[in-house]
Order: structure tokens, then sequence, then C-alpha cells
């Protein structure tokens, strides 16, 4: 037992849920099972231990497969600053920001980590689960692969072709991606998936026989589509645009930032049962919500700027002096600030511009890049109505920007050391994932509805367990199980 490969038809197929999955059903029986992705392209990013950055997509699958999250599991991250330009994280610490035309004159280098970081799995774990990257069938990029099939014939893994029926063409899919291959890759290919059915599976029986005849391939199931599974999904910011609220709702609204990072860090409000999540590009939308959120970004300054742009500017200066709630993080508490510099230009041409003065303090970018996991305690919100416990909640810090408040502070850590801004009914933090934390969350929640003078009934925190479960069950009820366990046996 070494090595499966989980690939695409294209993006938002569903692999990094399937991998997730996969690796939940196997760790459960028993295996000893680790996620492996060599190159990610996503500003949602996780921090190990160590304080080395990885693809949030790994570390969610790393937390199915009961392990903490490790670079060797995700060790080339691109995190895209432009549509010319990404930072390359490697073995999870940054490399440098470069074209795809330097990132390709680094290839040498690149294998070498993918290869140590998947021998080093291969030989720690029973079973790697390898997910791949778009697609295998990019014709123009099949010579600088480092991500699908390359990696297939590095790791000697069978390969599961996945493509999404929800858009429609699922056949064409499959069948067109398997046309593109080579004679060898194709060969690899051991099964297909279907995934993200809506309706009666049966109706697709009739297909399903043409198109095994077709590519000679076992078609191992049709995975209907899993409603509320609760998991981060990389590539789903951009369909959370949601519905206004009812009058009985709460309404948090994101800045759809361009370079929108880390937006995991607000996932968790989906949980809560009286609250609608919202992604919002235009100012007016900011009426109305409950409270505002500046989230992460990757381009601050650029981000600071399209914010001016699209008129939220004097929108959020409005919402302050009404005293409506605003939060920032990371990229977003840097903004609402008085002032960002970037003297080395780090993020962009060196530079600075005025922020937009809600909070007591400035932003200065180092060359070098914080990355760490974090304990912080509550300090300056209970004037918020924020009546959160006096426990240390766990967040990380990714940030080139360090914020220094003059004024009075949002947490602190273990050391005294401040985190991040309050003033008035605005407060920022640069600690990532707090807003995750369910006490912290709830806390908020009940203070929002406070404002509304209506009082709020605390929900129970969601298990993690019990949604990797609930997607493990799922899997192995419209998955051909026991066909799986041959290829990762090797008995195909």
């Amino acid at each position: 037992m070494n090595a499966l490969m989980i690939q695409g038809t294209a993006s938002s197929v569903g692999k990094s849920l399937l991998t997730a999955g996969l690796c939940r059903l196997y760790a459960r029986r028993g295996v000893s099972v680790a996620p492996f992705k060599s190159q990610n392209m996503s500003n949602q990013a996780a921090v190990a231990a160590d304080g080395g950055e990885l693809g949030r997509a790994q570390a969610v699958q790393a937390q199915a497969a009961g392990l903490a999250p490790h670079v060797d599991m995700n060790p080339i991250l691109l995190k895209p600053e432009s549509q010319l330009h990404s930072q390359v994280v490697v073995h999870g610490r940054p490399l440098a920001s470069m074209t795809f035309r330097a990132y390709q004159s680094r290839r040498t280098e690149l294998i070498a980590a993918i290869r140590a970081s998947l021998s080093r799995l291969q030989k720690n774990y029973e079973l790697v689960l390898i997910e791949g990257a778009g697609s295998p069938a990019e014709i123009n990029l099949r010579d600088r692969d480092l991500v699908n099939m390359w990696v297939a014939r590095e790791a000697k893994a069978p390969v599961l072709l996945v493509g999404n029926i929800d858009p429609g063409g699922v056949f064409a899919q499959l069948v067109g991606t398997l046309a593109l291959l080579s004679e060898d890759d194709r060969a690899r290919v051991a099964g297909l998936v279907i995934n993200q059915l809506r309706g009666d599976p049966t109706l697709l029986t009739p297909g399903l026989r043409e198109l095994e005849e077709l590519t000679d391939k076992k078609c191992l199931g049709v995975v209907p589509m899993l409603p509320n599974h609760g998991l981060e999904e990389e590539d789903g910011v951009g369909r959370r645009r949601g519905r206004r609220a009812t009058p009985e709702e709460l309404e948090i609204a994101v800045l759809a930032f361009p370079h929108l990072s880390n937006f995991d860090d607000l996932r968790g409000f989906e949980e809560e049962p009286d609250v609608v999540l919202r992604v919002i590009d235009n100012a007016r939308e900011t009426f109305g919500a409950d409270l505002v959120v500046l989230p992460g970004s990757k381009r601050t300054r650029d981000d600071l700027a399209w914010l001016r742009k699209q008129g939220f500017a004097e929108a959020l200066q409005e919402r302050a002096q009404r005293g409506e709630p605003i939060v920032g993080i990371c990229g977003g508490c840097q903004m609402l600030g008085e002032r960002i510099d970037d003297p080395l230009g780090v993020e962009g041409p060196p530079g600075s511009v005025e922020g937009l003065g809600l909070l007591p303090g400035g932003t200065r970018f180092a060359p070098d890049k914080r990355t760490r996991q974090v304990k912080r305690h509550v300090a300056g919100l209970r004037d918020l109505a924020i009546d959160a416990p006096d426990d240390a909640f766990a967040g990380y810090e990714i940030h080139h920007g360090r914020f220094e408040s003059t004024g009075p502070t949002a947490f602190v850590g273990p050391a005294g050391e401040r985190d991040g801004s309050v003033q008035g009914s605005v407060f920022g933090t640069m600690t990532h994932g707090l807003l995750a934390q369910p006490t912290l969350r709830g806390a908020i929640c009940t203070g929002l509805a406070a404002r509304r003078g209506r009082q709020r009934r605390p929900t129970a925190a969601a298990d993690p367990a019990a949604r990797f479960d609930r997607l493990a069950d799922h899997l192995e009820a419209h998955l051909d199980i026991a066909f799986l366990d041959r290829l990762v046996n090797h008995e195909q």
C-alpha cells in the first residue's frame, strides 16, 4: 500500500473534498494515511507547527487523516499577487515573487523539493493520497508538469479521474481528458468518478455503460452533492454571494477584495443557524448588515485602492460614525489604520498610502514574513458588547506588514504582546483564525443580536470529526471501495 492520486478534468470538480474524505475513510480503518499536493496555487493558506505555510486544503486533509499539518504535504505553494506574479513558497518559506517563466527556470530546484517531500511521506505512511491540480490534459503545459501525471509517475500511483456533472458535459469532460493524454498516462488512469450529482442516479445508467465502453475504464461510482458539509473549499469564495438576511437573522458582509486571502477565518459563521454570510463588492450592500468584515489580503495597498474606487471608504466612514460594527483581519486591519508604509516594495512598488483612519495605528512592511501559530486573549472588546470568555484562543499569523497600535488593543498574547486595535465600533486583529473559534464567534453574534434588542441562544460548536466522518460515510456509500482497496494494494 503506497499511493493513490486523485486528478480532475478541471478545477473545482471536487478533488480536495474527495481527497479529504478518502483520508478520513482510510484513517478510521487503521491505515496511516497522509495527503500530498506537490504544487498548490491559492491565497487560502494554513500555518504548520513549525511556522511553515501550506495550502489550506492540505491542512484540512491532514486533519481528516488525524494528523497535524506539515509542509511536506504541500511542498510548493503559489500565492497569486497579480495576473503575472505569484509569491513562491517552498517547504513553507517564501522563496521569491516571480513570473511563471522565472518559476520554470527554477524547475530543477522545485523538482528536488517535491521529490524530497514525497519520499519522506511514502517512507513514513502506509498510504499517500495525492491531489492533482486543474487538469492533466493541459497539453501546453505537458512538458512542464509538476503536479499531475509527472507526480503520478514519481509516486508510482494509479489515478482516479474525477469529473463534475453539476455544470453539465461530464461525459465529454472525461472522454476528452483521456483522449488528450499520452498512451502511458492514459494507462495510468485506473478508474473514473462522477461527482456532484443532483437528482436520480439511475438516469445516468445508459451513459455510464457507454462511458466504460468508450474509455475501457471502470466508473467507481456517482457521488451525489453533499450539502452543508462544513469543510473549507479553496475555490468557493466567489460563489458565496448569498441572500440578504431576514429580520430574524444576522447579516455579516465580507468585502470581496480582488486579492482576498484566508476566507476560512469567516466560514464558521455559516454554521450559525441565524447568520447569513455574504460576500459583497458593492458599497450599498454594507447598509443594513449587522457586521462588515475586511478580510485578509495578499496585496493590501492594491485592495485598499479597489476599496476606495468601489465607494467602500465613504460607506465605512459613515458606518463607523453611526456606531455600527466593522472588523478587519490582517490586511483588513492594516487598511483600517492610519497609514501603510512599504519602503522596500514588499507588496509592489515602494511607497506609502493613507489608510482609512478608523483604527489608531499604522503598518510598516518588513522583508521577512512572520508565519507562526499563536494564542490570543481578548483585551479591548468589552466596550463592543462582545462578552467573550477569557480563554486563550488559537490562531496564526501570515504577514509581512507589522501593525502597531497607538490606542487600545483588541487582543494580547501570553507574553503581553499587543495585537490589533480598537476604536469605537471598529476593531482589527493581525491574527487569522480567531473568528473561527466557536466561543468567540458566538460571543460576537450574541453582541450583534443584543444591538438589535433581542436575546440569542448560544449554538453548540460543530464537531470537526463528525464532519469528516459524514464525508467518509458519503463516499463509502457511493464509491466502489473494494475496487479502491485493490488499487492501493496494487492488486489491479
